[in-house]
């Protein structure tokens, strides 16, 4: 497999797809998806273009996957975005029609369930985008969050090195898409503490791979992921979903990519910030705190048998808590352990 490359940047004016490969959730909660697509027009100056199964609830994967097998195929559009995430992309990637995305690359934003998305286009040769979704971003009540927005504006229309910066507050309760009203009201917002830093004092720069934790594991089961050989060198970079997979549920992920001879492979790693309360586990900001102290500790015994020299940096904002920073999939990242600063290439 050749090293992924980066595709061309889309230009203000132009039009780019907004598809639904994962949930149709669109479907559900209109309100949140105009109001993206609104922001996406009026203040990155982007056209949107959907397709039939972005608003369809429950769409045949290969329906789904010849609306995305579209979006690469049309010459006027220069990005695609995911409206969301979900739980059975797995089922779509198969159906794609490589040739043509290997002969039409453009810039692909998603991340949860379109970890799937981003794998596959890391194995074509693609450079993709880890973040920026059309509902959770540019649909958060209120506004757009200024590190969100800023990072997603650069990973969209610039190609040079960006430096991430840890959010000075950060939030994973969100506000309920089912209450249009809260559309008016930015979320719950707790004090940021900075990155969590570990291992040696160096800098290691290489490109990425990883993305939701969960759908990492997915990958594992149907043998999807890029060879040792291939990944040897790169920076992890991983995250937990909405699900909240509890610290014994991460040890065991974490524990099977060190046996499949994965986690050896890389000098650094990068984690995101655990989301540690969803509606149906509405835990109190002490239980966050503690849930995350259990997180990082779980990936710390992991990887103590398979790399314990390797630089791994805690609570990155990146996933799926807020706000959230765009990591380039298969592109270039910096980890300075020395000066404590991480810049990615978009």
């Amino acid at each position: 497999m050749v090293s992924p490359s980066y595709p061309a940047k889309p230009k203000p004016g132009d039009r780019v797809a907004v598809v639904s490969p994962s949930a149709g959730l669109p479907a559900i909660f209109p309100h949140v998806h105009e109001l993206g697509l609104r922001r996406l027009r009026t203040e990155l100056g982007l056209e949107p273009v959907e397709y039939p199964t972005t608003r369809e609830l429950g769409a045949d994967p290969r329906d789904r996957a010849r609306d995305l097998t579209a979006a690469f195929a049309d010459p006027t559009i220069t990005a695609v975005l995911a409206t969301v995430g979900g739980d059975d992309l797995i089922t779509v990637t198969p159906h794609l029609d490589d040739d043509v995305l290997r002969a039409n690359p453009k810039p692909y934003f998603g991340y949860s369930d379109n970890t799937n998305v981003l794998n596959h286009l890391y194995r074509l040769g693609i450079v993709a985008y880890h973040g920026g979704s059309v509902l959770v971003h540019l649909g958060r009540p209120g506004r757009p969050h200024p590190l969100t927005f800023d990072s997603l504006r650069a990973a969209l229309f610039t190609s040079g090195w960006y430096e991430l910066s840890p959010a000075r507050e950060w939030g994973d309760r969100p506000n309920s898409w089912t209450e249009p009203e809260t559309l008016a009201h930015e979320p719950e917002m707790l004090p940021g503490e900075g990155w969590r830093w570990q291992g040696p004092a160096r800098v290691v720069r290489g490109r990425t791979w990883g993305g939701c934790l969960e759908i990492v594991h997915w990958l594992l089961a149907t043998d999807r992921v890029p060879s040792v050989d291939e990944l040897t060198g790169s920076v992890l970079v991983v995250e937990t979903s909405q699900e909240m997979p509890s610290a014994k549920e991460v040890f065991r992920i974490v524990r099977n990519l060190g046996e499949r001879g994965l986690l050896a492979a890389f000098p650094a790693i990068v984690v995101g910030r655990p989301k540690a309360w969803d509606f149906d586990k509405p835990l109190t900001v002490p239980e966050r705190r503690a849930w995350g102290e259990a997180q990082r500790d779980a990936i710390t015994r992991a990887l103590a048998p398979y790399n314990p020299d390797a630089v791994v940096v805690f609570d990155v904002d990146l996933g799926h808590t807020d706000p959230q920073l765009i990591i380039p999939y298969g592109g270039e990242i910096r980890v300075d352990a020395i000066e404590g600063r991480i810049a990615v290439r978009y």
